[in-house]
């Protein structure tokens, strides 16, 4: 699944593309007044929100004892006699370890972060409010979800409220204690609607290809039409195995037959897409235009990415293997969700049991799922397992819409606007009060930007316009902002039996669209997408589209029967890791067009394919040295050139030996993956970098360059200007994914081509072919880790470079020195990289250090279920300075695993705290 943060944002900073940073100034100086105080902030302070473990606690509303068994990492494991019981005693034991953090993302979701933090806060709240998360939530709780999981959500909120009865704020969180120095900060009661929203969180930093839109069109100012197109390459399907083998839609029923072969010339849906700033013709943008999408672009950086920076480094690893090929003779389901690094974890990992398994009481479930929300997400009963990655789908679309002071232009009439007013109260401010306007395709985000309000003004317009003093607004349609069923499928997944009943809670896993893998006692195997995926009328959805021209509507959705799904393959096994879902040939709807690229689940493929032939098993030991491994694909390619280029330098050839022998594993103490990513980071700068606009690259990286707009030679009128980066370092291009990897494929082969063209700077000639251009990287790399790690290429380490930090995620993230240090944890030296299967990812352009990694990782021995593993980034506590804080970290960072007891007998065995609530 699926990055950055669960907490707000902070300051937002004048330049633009900068993410928001989570800098609660004002928090932080009331903990240094705070410690001032001496005695306040002592043990006891620390120590009075740590949750009770063992003993007794009464418990409103609960009708029957539950027992709650912790083992000794704080897990808990709930046992109760009714289903009611057991979701209440869930929000009870959740709250218990993390309720500021479900507190700080229920504000998030609903753009209510100024209420705690401030007027920092107030543009992104403005922001969440226009696309209006909670407002859907609350809509999908009074008219969509099911009685049952409304009754669900209900005991969980009154478990969570039983637990804040009576308490200061202090006591729930050492947070809240900081806060009130500077606000007089309440807490509210829970409410189910506050558990819904986060899946609309969710569903936003797992929403495609919005960005890749935004960044198509804004290459437009200085790249032509084929070079973006090289740019953004096809989906490799001869190199790169999508997840399905063959399947296809069957032209008599309309259902997905997963046996069915293709023929040759079934097609995808219309590729032609609209221009940003087009008239519907395709042309490319002006650069008014340009500037509204790169506002959008720097508004989306604002926005607090609760699981990652949205791209090509966005997915995960699932895969399943039958008992055929395992030593266990059942199957074996590895996960691994590449999520940003968050303190505490994403992940809450817990089980719900009923004490007697009925048709009153029927949940006996184990795995990972979010505090603040009921049930488990991913993992098993006593039937099945399944995991999750991101399909990728695409499910948003920008529209260019010409307004007017009356409303906006549809089919040449005006259509009026759909408006709200909002307000946004601020802690220690006054209220501000906002104006949504919303199309009949969705919210006008760029009313959120006083640059998309005045750039439009100068914007060309082929065709009828309304008054230019307004000009051109982007709306979004986005899935997620029609209600769905989502929370019911959580609840239906959890008491799933076989495949029939997964597949039925799959329909309505709507947002985020999601690959499910599956696996059960009877050894049975299967994979399903499932999700709310648009049909278009018109366009690909890889460009800004013309709100102004009906027939770039979306027609519906795909029908669920219609969507690709796989039952018990003759291979053997399932590999989904964020590639093509089934070759386009083989079907008839368009999914999307920016598929992660392959590299990762290839080489899961292999390696699955390698350990099976010649009839060798796979154990559960071998899933978990798979989810360890840290080859290098690009390295396979570029190594064997690099070695090949002649180095005079003896400096820098002392650094080229590094790579000779080199096996392209990226371990942490690897001199030769050090050396070898720092060359790719290089190449990637003078290739491509260097030649994309100011708003694509990192920011602060300064170029000279001709104006965007010049014409002809270089000469007085045109000469060259001083542009800097305005991007954030972890959503700058080129960002090193595999997309890179198809990009630089065919050009490795060609001696000369455009992009192995750089001009010349005060110490290094023109570049003009590619061993030029691949020279000049690895001196420049060179000196780049001299810098780094030192002259003595001895001492280089990859690990050095490629570290983790784990951040709390409000006092943490910024500030003091001191206070960082008593709240973060790390770093850690990391092996892995950028599309390895162990995604340890990094953003090439904006450095080396640790972005988004396997959030958790379980391997589920399907049918004895107490030989399962599994481990957390972080640990089960939200507190610092608790216990299980960051207890999990060491032996994630090695590669390992714990045990997970399942059944009663093992819980108990592992047991090391019991608490019992009782009515």
């Amino acid at each position: 699944m699926p990055s950055n943060t669960t907490a707000p944002p902070g300051k937002k900073t004048a330049k633009k593309g900068r993410r928001a940073r989570l800098l609660l100034l004002v928090l932080v100086l009331a903990l240094v007044v705070g410690i001032g105080f001496g005695g306040y902030w002592g043990v006891s302070t620390v120590r009075a929100s740590f949750p009770q473990t063992t003993g007794e606690v009464r418990l409103d509303r609960l009708s029957a004892d539950v027992e709650v068994k912790r083992d000794a990492n704080g897990v808990p494991q709930i046992y109760a006699d009714n289903e009611a019981d057991l979701f209440r005693a869930q929000g009870y034991v959740q709250a218990q370890d993390r309720f500021y953090e479900m507190d700080v993302r229920r504000h998030v979701t609903a753009g209510r972060l100024s209420e705690m933090f401030g007027e920092s806060q107030v543009d992104t709240d403005a922001f969440l409010r226009t696309l209006g998360w909670r407002r859907v939530a609350q809509e999908e709780y009074d008219k969509v979800l099911s009685p049952e999981t409304k009754k669900y959500l209900q005991a969980y909120a009154e478990g969570v409220n039983a637990y804040l009865k009576d308490r200061d704020p202090a006591d729930v969180s050492v947070e809240y204690a900081a806060l009130a120095f500077t606000n007089d900060y309440a807490i509210e009661p829970w409410t189910p609607v506050d558990s819904v929203a986060w899946l609309k969180a969710m569903a936003w930093d797992l929403r495609g290809n919005m960005q890749d839109e935004i960044d198509r069109s804004l290459m437009t100012s200085r790249l032509s039409a084929k070079q973006i197109k090289e740019l953004y390459p096809e989906y490799p399907y001869a190199l790169h195995q999508p997840i399905l083998g063959g399947g296809a839609v069957d032209e008599s029923t309309g259902k997905f037959d997963p046996k069915a072969r293709a023929s040759e010339d079934e097609g995808t849906t219309d590729g032609d897409a609209a221009g940003a700033g087009t008239d519907g013709s395709g042309s490319s943008g002006s650069s008014g235009v340009q500037s509204q999408l790169s506002a959008l672009s720097e508004v989306l950086d604002t926005v607090p990415a609760l699981l990652g920076p949205n791209g090509n480094g966005i997915g995960s690893n699932s895969w399943v293997v039958s008992g055929t090929y395992t030593t266990s003779g059942k199957p074996l389901l590895a996960n691994d969700p590449h999520l940003a690094p968050q303190l505490p974890s994403l992940w809450y990992q817990m089980g719900l049991h009923c004490r007697s398994v009925s048709a009153t009481c029927r949940y006996d479930v184990a795995g990972y799922t979010f505090s603040g929300t009921p049930g488990v997400i991913i993992g098993h009963n006593d039937k099945v397992a399944w995991g999750l990655t991101n399909l990728g789908a695409d499910v948003t679309d920008l529209y260019l819409e010409k307004i007017g002071p009356d409303g906006y232009l549809v089919d040449g009439k005006v259509k009026p606007f759909t408006s709200r007013e909002e307000t946004i109260k601020v802690a220690g401010g006054s209220d501000r009060k906002i104006t949504v306007r919303s199309t009949e395709r969705g919210p006008l985000v760029s009313d959120r930007s006083s640059e998309l309000e005045n750039v439009g003004r100068t914007a060309p317009v082929g065709n009828a316009a309304p008054d230019r003093g307004t000009g051109y607004g982007v709306s979004l349609q986005w899935t997620a902002l029609q209600p769905g069923k989502s929370m019911d499928a959580i609840f239906a997944l959890d008491r799933a039996k076989d495949f029939t009943t997964f597949r039925a809670a799959a329909k309505n896993f709507e947002v985020p669209s999601q690959n499910l893998i599956y696996a059960d006692v009877e050894g049975h195997i299967g994979y399903q997408s499932p999700g709310k995926i648009p049909q278009r009328s018109k366009g690909d959805g890889t460009l800004p589209a013309p709100g102004w021209d009906s027939s770039y509507r979306w027609k519906g959705y795909i029908p669920f029967d219609q969507l690709p799904y796989e039952y018990d393959p003759e291979r053997g096994y399932i590999v989904t890791a964020n590639q093509a879902v089934i070759d386009e040939k083989a079907y008839p709807d368009l999914l999307t067009k920016d598929w992660g690229y392959g590299s990762r689940s290839q080489r899961i493929n292999d390696l699955i394919e390698s350990k099976t032939k010649d009839g060798g098993k796979i154990s559960p030991d071998d899933m978990r040295t798979m989810q360890s491994d840290n080859r290098s694909e690009i390295a396979t390619l570029l190594n064997p050139l690099l070695l090949k280029v002649d180095i005079a330098d003896p400096y820098v050839r002392e650094a080229q030996k590094l790579l000779e022998g080199w096996d392209y594993t990226q371990e942490p103490d690897s001199a030769a993956a050090a050396y070898f990513n720092a060359v790719w980071r290089n190449v990637l700068k003078l290739a491509f970098g260097d030649k994309l606009p100011k708003e694509l690259r990192v920011e602060g990286d300064c170029i000279n360059v001709r104006p965007a707009d010049a014409t002809g030679p270089v000469d007085e009128q045109n000469k060259l200007v001083r542009e800097c980066g305005e991007r954030d370092p972890d959503s700058a291009q080129p960002d090193g994914g595999d997309r890179w990897y198809e990009v630089v494929r065919p050009l490795l082969k060609q001696e000369k081509s455009e992009w192995w063209v750089t001009p010349a700077n005060r110490t290094d000639p023109a570049t003009e072919t590619r061993d030029q251009l691949l020279a000049r990287a690895m001196k420049d790399a060179r000196w780049e880790l001299t810098a780094k790690l030192g002259k003595d290429v001895s001492s280089w380490n990859w690990g050095r470079l490629h570290q983790l930090t784990l951040k709390n995620q409000t006092l943490g993230t910024a500030g003091p020195g001191f206070v960082q240090r008593l709240l973060n944890r790390g770093p850690w030296n990391l092996g892995g990289g950028e599309a390895a299967v162990d995604a340890t990812g990094w953003n090439a352009a904006g450095g080396y250090d640790v972005i988004w990694v396997p959030s958790m990782r379980m391997v589920v021995n399907v049918g004895d279920w107490d030989k399962s593993r599994w481990v957390n980034l972080t640990g089960a506590s939200g507190h610092a300075f608790h216990p299980h804080y960051a207890d999990q970290t060491d032996t994630w960072a090695k590669g390992e695993l714990y045990d997970w007891a399942y059944g009663k007998a093992a819980v108990d065995a592992a047991a090391e705290d019991t608490l019992v609530l009782k009515p």
